[in-house]
């Protein structure tokens, strides 16, 4: 089996995200995906990656892999070259699942479990065009123009957060995951927070406690977007309310830092999604400075990185979960990933994004019932993005072939 033509794919209405579909001579199509740096990732892929790969027998993950890798001439830290072999990793192995008529769990090693608990991310589906704002999508100048949907859990976990809480337990989810701080970060680009708007920042969680206690895990994300004086300060008004996590407390690669929040806390520090590689997370584990490993897969470099880094993780005897709020390949990424996995407890959902976002571009969902998602059972990822998507008018596809 040979690679004969690679094609890229995206979309005006979700600018953000890029796919990545890898033919065969065998017919067999293997499906990718990465978000955020878009237009650069997919450049990388035509101008560089697809060139390689054509040709080449993509059942050699291992080799492709290290082939895109001296390529590309980077390091650890991510980027839309690694986010370009992330996609195209995971197509691989999407073909090789489909090959061997094996879910990519299966083809990775097996799994340890059948299913594993969700939580859900707060956001609604408008968060999938402007996540990365400023202020991570909790306002925008437009938002009277474009509905919320039906789960409009960020506004909801802004101003009425326990009925959120109570919606989700409703449904068997038993955490989630709000980011209320981000909304003071451009008084003093994240220089200094104010007693008060601490306070502000807390009243969520407070809410959220009052109405449900602890029936409900609460993950608070910081985004990186605090100096360590202010996130310390941050983290120690969390403690109040006991968060199962706090998530990026600062940039991605600031190991030190890292170290110095969790000094201060006995809250579990939590990062960091946004590296690349395995050996990126190698120093936060060895010198103690998180507490839970999070990876993306369409940024660590797919799923030869990811089972590294859980790999890694588990030697140290740190819990591992895949982060989510992105595409929906990247979601049955981290399912496949947490099925195969020892030390995966928990996959990050985002109901307003399953429910509202992701049926209008692939053919398939995971299965989630009363708050728990299952194994895919369909040879190779378990998805494929619709013919009337890739139909669209603002579907706009680019093709390298030999």
């Amino acid at each position: 089996m040979r690679i004969t033509k690679v094609e890229t794919v995206r979309t005006s209405n979700i600018p953000r995200w890029v796919w990545v579909r890898i033919h065969t001579d065998s017919g067999l199509i293997g499906l990718g995906e990465s978000t955020a740096v878009s237009a650069p990732t997919e450049a990388h892929i035509r101008a560089e990656l697809a060139p390689y790969l054509i040709g080449k027998d993509p059942m050699q993950v291992a080799e492709l892999h290290e082939g895109m890798q001296s390529r590309s001439r980077i390091g650890p830290n991510g980027s839309a070259e690694w986010r370009a072999i992330s996609a195209v990793d995971i197509a691989l192995w999407d073909i090789v699942g489909q090959a061997t008529n094996a879910p990519v769990h299966q083809a990775l090693g097996g799994r340890v479990r059948d299913s594993i608990p969700i939580y859900n991310t707060c956001a609604d589906w408008r968060y999938a065009v402007r996540q990365g704002s400023t202020a991570f999508g909790l306002s925008s100048p437009t938002d009277h123009e474009t509905p919320a949907g039906k789960y409009d859990d960020l506004q909801g976990f802004l101003n009425d957060a326990g009925s959120v809480a109570e919606s989700l337990l409703s449904e068997g989810v038993k955490a989630m995951k709000i980011w209320p701080f981000d909304q003071f970060v451009q008084k003093t680009n994240g220089q200094h927070i104010s007693a008060e708007d601490v306070n502000k920042g807390m009243e969520p969680f407070r809410k959220i406690r009052e109405r449900v206690g602890n029936q409900i895990e609460i993950m608070a994300e910081l985004h990186g977007m605090w100096n360590i004086p202010s996130t310390v300060k941050i983290v120690n008004a969390l403690e109040e309310v006991e968060p199962y996590w706090v998530e990026d407390v600062t940039s991605a690669d600031n190991v030190e830092g890292l170290r110095q929040v969790q000094e201060r806390t006995h809250l579990t520090v939590l990062g960091n999604e946004t590296l690349a590689t395995a050996e990126a997370y190698r120093p936060m584990l060895s010198s103690g400075a998180i507490r839970i490993l999070m990876f993306d897969t369409t940024f660590v470099g797919g799923f030869t990185e990811a089972r590294k880094g859980m790999s890694l993780a588990e030697a140290h005897k740190v819990p591992a979960t895949p982060h989510d709020c992105n595409g929906p390949v990247n979601l049955f990424a981290g399912i496949h990933m947490c099925m195969h996995a020892p030390n995966a407890f928990i996959q990050e959902t985002t109901r307003a994004f399953i429910h509202e976002v992701y049926g209008r571009v692939v053919d398939r969902l995971p299965r989630i019932e009363n708050g728990i998602v299952f194994a895919p059972e369909d040879p190779g990822i378990g998805t494929a993005l619709r013919e009337d998507f890739l139909a669209d008018p603002a579907t706009v596809i680019t093709t390298v072939q030999g």
